[in-house]
């Protein structure tokens, strides 16, 4: 096969001198940060058990359910990206694909590990299954579903499907790295078609029976797509900071084109606003149709200071500020704000997850008292998922070494050469351009 390597000035000089920047970054030394996972996950389990002491298994359950939610839109969101790059058979994110499939596969094994305490703790948590269907018409309606039976199959069922799919996408990658066979591009591409069937279908079920089911009264159609745009919002976030932390540290820096930042800046941008406008419809829709069954959701988040967090938290926190932020083409390539807005938006789906779920715990505002279980048990399960993620990355290729498009994310061939290959608007060769001239003159 003949590369063509790239020739002709680039266009966007911002892109370029982002490039330079790049380049000439300090590697960073993260040998002192080694043992953050041990410390989250001891110190974290010092603040649950604390919690659990102090106030027993209620308030540990809710606030164990909003760090596993977090922690799981960051494991579904990865496996999105991962099935999204397949679909489209996408070249710019090969080399962010591999660090996208460990993530993922957190979900085989681990994150049904780590839902065991809510499965146990399911009658404390979970009103419905205290209540007797024959007096509760949105329970009967809900049956089968909305049964013992059928409320732990449902979670298990989902985690294991979601955990196989991302199991055996991340295997077959890993063994194109011996092969470079076609047979496991195939492969991936195949799973990916009804993966994302799967995909839609169970982080919809989990969302309901998880969290939808603290108000089983409650219904919404677009409470799936919800979680959904949170999701991969905050997973946007986390793949920019470790795509920029694994530059600086010459892991990827070898096969990173400068638009692989540009890029996944740019999805962050577009699922700042998917997730608003995805928010705003389900409050329109269920507020204008004024159904009790539908309304008492949003009626109780408007007492106390949930009303207060949902003005500044959920409309300008979750979007003002970062569409605004990232409106300027360039600053999706500064680090310094891109740092600062993924930390801002942990911060935010963190919030948005409590004030989903806290306020059946807590209805007349948010709990601060009660802050430090939440955080507590968010540094247990993420300082866990952290180190077996580690552990992944440890044992394989940083990145896809033998897939066929990773000379194409590189920026240095594309198999039809356009204006637009490798993310420049001049990529094009003068023979090509030549060739486009003379077509135009023969017409």
């Amino acid at each position: 096969m003949m590369f063509r390597n790239r020739t002709g000035p680039r266009s966007r000089n911002d892109m370029s001198s982002h490039s330079l920047a790049i380049n000439s970054a300090k590697p960073l030394d993260l040998s002192k940060w080694r043992n953050v996972p041990n410390l989250m996950i001891g110190g974290g389990a010092v603040l649950a058990v604390s919690g659990l002491a102090i106030f027993g298994f209620k308030q540990f359950g809710y606030s164990y359910l909003v760090a596993y939610m977090f922690c799981l839109s960051l494991c579904l969101g990865s496996l999105f990206l991962v099935l999204a790059h397949h679909l489209f058979d996408a070249g710019w994110s090969v080399p962010i694909r591999r660090f996208c499939e460990h993530i993922a596969s957190l979900l085989w094994g681990w994150m049904l590990v780590l839902v065991l305490p809510l499965l146990v703790l399911a009658p404390k948590l979970y009103p419905w299954m205290s209540s007797n269907p024959a007096s509760d018409h949105a329970l009967r309606a809900k049956w089968p579903l909305f049964t013992l039976p059928g409320f732990y199959i449902a979670i298990a069922g989902s985690l294991i499907v979601l955990g196989f799919l991302a199991k055996q996408l991340r295997a077959w990658s890993i063994k194109q790295d011996a092969t470079g066979a076609a047979e496991c591009t195939y492969k991936m591409r195949g799973y990916s078609y009804w993966g994302i069937f799967a995909f839609a279908s169970l982080v919809t079920m989990l969302l309901i029976m998880l969290v939808k089911g603290l108000e089983h009264e409650w219904f919404s159609t677009m409470y799936g797509v919800w979680y959904f745009a949170g999701s991969v919002w905050t997973t946007l976030a986390t793949v920019y900071v470790i795509t920029m932390v694994l530059t600086r540290l010459n892991i990827l820096r070898p096969v990173l084109h400068h638009h692989q930042f540009y890029y996944i800046g740019s999805l962050f941008f577009a699922f700042t606003v998917f997730y608003a406008y995805v928010t705003f419809a389900q409050y329109f829709i269920i507020w204008n149709a004024n159904m009790p069954e539908e309304t008492f959701w949003y009626v109780q988040r408007e007492k106390g200071t949930w009303f207060v967090m949902s003005i500044i938290f959920i409309i300008f926190g979750h979007f003002f500020l970062p569409f605004l932020s990232l409106l300027r083409i360039d600053a999706k390539q500064s680090f310094k704000l891109m740092s600062f807005l993924a930390v801002w938006a942990w911060l935010m789906h963190f919030i948005d997850m409590t004030f989903n779920i806290m306020p059946v715990l807590h209805p007349d505002g948010f709990p601060f008292q009660t802050i430090w279980i939440d955080l507590g048990c968010l540094a247990f399960i993420a300082g866990i998922l952290i180190k077996v993620f580690l552990i992944k990355f440890a044992s394989a290729a940083p990145y896809p070494i033998k897939d066929p498009r990773l000379i194409e994310a590189v920026g240095q061939f594309h198999p039809v050469p356009t204006q637009i290959s490798g993310g420049e608007l001049d990529e094009t060769s003068e023979h090509d351009q030549t060739d486009e001239f003379q077509k135009d003159d023969i017409h």
